[in-house]
C-alpha cells in the first residue's frame, strides 16, 4: 500500500507563471504597492500564506488580519479567472497527468493527495481547468499554513485516518524546495521537470527525474524505487 502525493504547479497543471503573475497583480491592486518579487525562493517559506504574510510585514509593518487574508484569497481567485477568461488556453495539463492520476486513483494499491504551497481553493480550480479529477483527492494546501512540512503532514495525517499505514510514501513534484522538504521529512521523491533540465533536481541530490508522466511504466517503476533526495 502506497500513498502518493502530489504537487500542483508545474507537477499536474502549468501557466507560465500566470497563477503567480495574478498574485501579484491582485497584490497591488489592493495595496497600490509593488510586489516585491515572484521568485518564491526569496521568501523564507513556499507557500501563499508565508508569502502573503512576509510582504504585508515588509511593506506595512503589521500582521495580517483573518479578514484580510480571505478578501485576499477571495480577490486572488477571481483575478485567476478572469485571466482564464482573457486566455483560455494559458492553462495546460502537464503531458499524461490526468491518465497517471486515474490510474492511481482507481488502483486499490494506492492513496492519492495533493500537497500545494497554494491555497486551496486555487489549486482545485486549476486542476478543474484541465480536467483533472479532484473529488476522490486527499488535498491540503497553503490555508493556515506556514510550511510545507504542515500541508504534506495534513495529507499523510488524513490518509492514516483511511488507511492506518502504508509501506511508502512518496512525493511528486518540480522545485527546489519540494527537494528540500522532502529531504528534511525524509520521504522518497519523484522529481518532475517539463523542460526536460533534469540536471536541477539531480544536481540536488534527487535521484528518479521525468519530464512528463507519458511513460507510465517508468514512472511506475520510479514509484516503487523512488528514495529521499540525498
Amino acid at each position: 500500500m502506497s500513498l502518493i502525493i502530489f504537487d500542483v504547479d508545474a507537477t499536474l497543471v502549468y501557466s507560465d507563471k500566470l497563477d503567480s503573475k495574478a498574485f501579484a497583480q491582485t497584490y497591488e491592486d489592493i495595496y497600490s504597492v509593488p510586489f516585491p518579487s515572484i521568485d518564491w525562493s526569496t521568501y523564507p517559506h513556499v507557500t501563499d500564506d508565508t508569502i502573503f504574510k512576509t510582504v504585508i510585514q515588509q511593506h506595512f509593518q503589521r500582521s495580517v488580519t483573518e479578514m484580510e487574508r480571505s478578501q485576499f484569497k477571495a480577490a486572488f481567485l477571481a483575478t485567476i479567472i478572469e485571466n482564464r477568461k482573457l486566455r483560455p488556453t494559458e492553462y495546460k495539463m502537464v503531458p499524461g497527468a490526468k491518465e497517471i492520476m486515474e490510474l492511481l486513483i482507481n488502483d486499490a494499491d494506492y492513496t492519492v493527495g495533493i500537497a500545494t504551497g497554494g491555497w486551496k481553493d486555487p489549486a482545485v480550480m486549476k486542476l478543474d481547468f484541465v480536467n483533472i479529477p479532484t473529488a476522490p483527492l486527499l488535498i491540503s494546501g497553503a490555508d493556515g499554513k506556514t510550511t510545507r512540512h504542515e500541508i504534506i503532514e495534513e495529507v499523510v495525517t488524513q490518509a492514516k485516518e483511511i488507511k492506518a499505514s502504508f509501506d511508502r510514501i512518496i512525493y511528486v513534484g518540480d522545485a527546489i524546495w519540494d527537494v528540500k522538504t522532502t529531504r528534511d521529512m525524509q520521504i522518497p521523491l519523484i522529481g518532475i521537470r517539463l523542460k526536460g533540465d533534469r540536471e536541477v533536481l539531480q544536481k540536488e541530490g534527487v535521484r528518479h527525474v521525468v519530464k512528463n508522466y507519458l511513460d507510465i511504466p517508468t514512472f511506475m517503476e520510479y514509484v516503487k524505487e523512488a528514495v529521499p533526495p540525498i
